[in-house]
């Protein structure tokens, strides 16, 4: 137990020092989550919105799959991503392994279900009748777009949050 005690004393300490190794370590974190949140907002906001929104041939199939890619383990992400940049894999050629950029690409698979995932929630608890309402007062398709958008901020930013958290942790 001392062990555990003095290991969260000297991080604490290397935290409240100020430690140039430490802070750069961090904000390289937060650059590399914050960079594939991001990405992971353009995809998954779109994507989520449409699934949500539109109604065609394979929709349920594409929503089994967001949902299953929500439970992706990051180890077993981490595993193919290294599989796939792996010098003899498939996009070796890119040599991004051991990068920054790859571990962008890795978050980014993990965050991207997630954000698409709960955006889909996030529009289908809305009214149905506030699309019909809408409509009835003449608003255009991106018009109805935002302003359903704007009704779900809440739901909304909780999937942004939900998908940072997925890949700083």
């Amino acid at each position: 137990m001392e062990l555990i005690w003095q290991g969260i004393v000297e991080a604490v300490r290397l935290l409240l020092s100020g430690d140039p190794g430490v802070l750069e370590i961090t904000w390289l974190s937060i650059r590399i989550s914050g960079t594939a949140t991001a990405l992971s907002l353009f995809v998954g906001i779109p994507a989520g919105v449409a699934l949500a929104l539109t109604r065609f041939p394979g929709r349920r199939f594409l929503i089994a799959v967001v949902n299953t890619g929500m439970g992706l383990p990051p180890v077993v992400v981490g595993l193919f991503v290294t599989i796939f940049l792996w010098r003899s894999g498939p996009l070796g050629a890119w040599e991004l392994l051991y990068t920054p950029s790859a571990i962008v690409i890795a978050q980014f698979v993990i965050a991207a279900p997630i954000v698409t995932g709960l955006t889909i929630a996030a529009m289908q608890q809305l009214n149905p009748r506030l699309r019909l309402q809408l409509i009835a007062l003449g608003a255009s398709r991106w018009q109805m777009l935002l302003l359903l958008m704007r009704e779900a901020r809440l739901p909304l930013l909780a999937a942004v949050m939900a998908g940072f958290g997925g890949v700083i942790s």
